[in-house]
């Protein structure tokens, strides 16, 4: 079992940019980001395999999300630049093991940061 922790969110005008961070209790874990805005549902943002050599992204923020890790510190990140009020969500970080399947079953979950972007 994993505990996973966000941090990061905030208020940040369109065009501005956040980084968030998910640490870990336990390494190698394929890791991925979510976010469930009001009254919508989750829907998948990006997803980093365990040794951080692969990555995959949803197509609504290709260009501007970047994910990653740092496996020495147990932590993802989530780079954010060119925000969209669109983007305003609760981002939730995902763990899973086994097969590399980025939109997978996701078996771990923080508990989220809000992100509001401002027009």
């Amino acid at each position: 079992q994993v505990q996973l922790v966000e941090s990061g969110g905030g208020l940040v005008q369109a065009g501005g940019s956040l980084r968030l961070s998910c640490a870990a209790s336990r390494s190698n874990y394929h890791m991925a980001w979510f976010r469930q805005a009001p009254e919508k549902e989750r829907e998948f943002v990006d997803a980093i395999n365990w040794s951080g050599t692969r990555t995959y992204y949803a197509d609504s923020v290709k260009g501007r999300f970047t994910i990653s890790r740092d496996n020495a510190k147990n932590t993802v990140y989530l780079q954010m630049n060119s925000l969209k009020p669109e983007d305003t969500a609760v981002y939730y970080c995902a763990a899973r093991n086994g097969l590399w399947l980025p939109m997978g079953q996701y078996d771990y979950w923080g508990q989220g940061t809000q992100v509001t972007v401002s027009s």
